[in-house]
């Protein structure tokens, strides 16, 4: 049995995934949103029919009644999904979500859990709802957060599951065997979109705590930073030190700058292994929390 698949994608994960799967299925068309260029390119370039932008905001319907679908997957996708659409395939609307649902529901799920020092994380094909990352478990995948992973790594783990879960969906559902299971929404926890500005290091934060902060947003996303002297520090990578300091001392201190800089928090010492680009560091200098702050 061959089925008609449709594809709701956006952004870089959803790019890859899109092309590892059309190396396996016939995809019928997308939708993506405005800024998913290399998602517009590609399906121009492969004449997939494609509708772009929120289907909240246009009329979706004109353009899904021309296909009879069977399966719609959603991977990435950034628009929460209409009825219609939901509505739409023979069999299911699947959305594949970076998490091991109902924990960490919405935006880049697979940050926050490294940001809140989770061991594990994991992938959960759900049936569609109109709510945010509802619907019944139909797949789940643990992946464990190793203690060095950034969050570009654990995308990474992403990029090689989603296709293989897709796949082993596509063949669950052509042999009538799926099964769902409902959410226990008592347990479920939200997390909200995350923007460059978000990335401000507290150094009153406990050390642990700034480790994870720093390594979830390392290079190539914005990554965590902080102030020194109006200017802003963009840290990709620190560890933990056992340099000596004063309790008294203010959180933020830079207590030594060779050969390597140590900055002092309220349980310890951590090394700034990782720096972008050029910035010069001052023994007894305090990093600011805000850009113009004066100390």
């Amino acid at each position: 049995m061959k089925f008609n698949i449709g594809i709701l994608c956006s952004g870089e994960l959803g790019f890859d995934i899109l092309q590892s799967l059309s190396k396996k299925i016939e995809i019928q068309f997308i939708f993506t949103d405005n800024k998913s260029d290399s998602i517009k390119s590609y399906a121009n370039k492969n004449m997939i029919p494609l509708f772009i932008g929120n289907p909240r905001n246009y009329d979706s319907s004109v353009f899904l009644k021309k296909f009879k679908t069977d399966i719609v997957f959603s991977i990435n996708y950034i628009f929460i999904v209409k009825k219609e659409i939901l509505k739409h395939p023979k069999y299911y609307a699947i959305n594949i979500h970076g998490s091991l649902l109902p924990k960490y529901r919405g935006r880049t799920p697979h940050v926050w859990a490294i940001i809140n020092g989770e061991r594990e994380t994991g992938v959960t094909a759900h049936i569609m709802e109109e709510g945010c990352d509802t619907g019944d478990i139909v797949m789940q995948k643990i992946i464990e957060i190793c203690d060095e992973d950034t969050g570009a790594n654990v995308l990474n783990k992403y990029k090689r599951i989603y296709p293989l879960m897709i796949m082993e969906l596509i063949e669950i559902i052509k042999n009538n065997d799926i099964k769902r299971i409902a959410q226990d929404n008592n347990k479920a926890t939200y997390f909200g979109k995350r923007v460059p500005e978000d990335g401000l290091i507290n150094w009153d934060w406990q050390k642990e705590r700034i480790y994870n902060w720093v390594r979830a947003q390392a290079l190539p996303y914005p990554g965590a930073f902080s102030y020194l002297n109006k200017q802003k520090v963009i840290i990709d990578r620190i560890c933990y030190s056992d340099y000596g300091f004063d309790n008294n001392m203010p959180n933020g201190l830079i207590l030594k700058t060779e050969p390597v800089v140590l900055v002092k928090t309220p349980n310890g010492v951590v090394e700034l292994s990782k720096v972008r680009g050029s910035t010069v560091f001052i023994k007894n200098e305090i990093f600011n929390i805000h850009e113009n702050r004066k100390f």
